[in-house]
């Protein structure tokens, strides 16, 4: 059974659709990159999936249990099996809480633990993700951003979940300290048995750690596949683009070699008007476990939506 799913997810903001008809299943242990332009719907499906957003249209399902059926309260108790990493390290941490106060109150959700006990459980937590418990006492401003990420994933992993979003976790940190943070993520998704959405724009920065990617554009699922497989025959037009971008540590290969570029300026975040006026674009499966959208419609799609 996938750990996670989501089928015909419609997301509409007014006259505006954001995302349209996705579907994908999840499965347990997996570490699903998903990815995409800047305004693509990215953000807005993960806070879809924990339930932050309704959706319009569609169905989302954890372990077989529908989340979009369910009341806020039972949402809320649901929630300790999913669980969210923010972009901005800065902004995602209470500034009047210490480090103790943090992962206490979200440790307590599943354990009974005090005094004692409580401090071992935050301490173990701490170096689980690589700082010292010493530390447990301090405000998140007295941190550097890579560790205050670091307890921002302690946070996410004290309920114990079943699967973790993480919406661009390393986009704000400096290039030293990302591959340390995603180097961390993979390890404790291999090791704690964790489901991993992990959502960026830069492939250059995960496609070492991923075991599926997922393209999204234009608010639709565009292509899916194996990492191996996406990386070496990338089939849509942007996905072949957003490969070829990916800068080469060789001078003189990076000097002669030729990016795919997309004709024209990429159309606008806020570019679907009404989701019965755009070109179908289902996907189809090109090879084994490989599925793309034919690339006429998007091509279609994009000279509509920049009219």
């Amino acid at each position: 059974m996938p750990a996670v799913s989501f089928e015909h997810i419609v997301k509409r903001y007014g006259a505006v659709t954001v995302l349209d008809d996705l579907n994908l299943a999840i499965e347990d242990g997996d570490f699903l990159v998903l990815l995409g332009p800047s305004g693509c719907g990215k953000t807005t499906l993960s806070r879809t999936i924990m339930q932050l957003q309704p959706a319009t249209e569609g169905r989302i399902e954890l372990e077989g249990k529908e989340l979009t059926s369910l009341s806020p309260d039972a949402v809320r108790q649901e929630r300790l099996n999913f669980q969210m990493i923010f972009q901005d390290p800065y902004a995602s941490l209470n500034p009047r809480l210490t480090v103790f106060d943090t992962l206490s109150e979200a440790i307590r959700t599943r354990h009974d633990y005090k005094g004692k006990d409580l401090v071992n459980a935050v301490g173990s937590l701490m170096r689980t993700v690589g700082l010292n418990p010493a530390q447990m006492k301090k405000y998140p401003h007295e941190f550097s951003g890579g560790q205050r990420q670091r307890i921002a994933i302690a946070r996410a992993l004290a309920p114990e979940p079943k699967l973790i979003i993480a919406d661009e976790p390393v986009s704000a940190l400096d290039v030293s300290i990302q591959s340390q943070i995603l180097n961390l993520l993979k390890k404790l998704t291999a090791e704690m048995g964790l489901t991993m959405i992990f959502i960026s724009h830069d492939l250059s920065v995960v496609k070492y750690i991923s075991d599926r990617i997922a393209v999204m554009y234009l608010g639709r699922l565009v292509e899916l596949g194996e990492a191996t497989e996406i990386m070496d025959n990338p089939y849509h037009p942007y996905t072949k683009a957003l490969i070829s971008a990916i800068p080469v540590p060789d001078p003189e290969v990076e000097r002669s070699r030729k990016r795919i570029v997309l004709e024209g300026d990429p159309p606008s975040p806020l570019f679907m008007t009404g989701a019965g006026e755009r070109p179908r674009a289902d996907m189809s499966e090109i090879s084994p476990g490989h599925w793309a959208s034919d690339p006429a419609s998007f091509l279609e799609e994009r000279n509509m939506v920049r009219t």
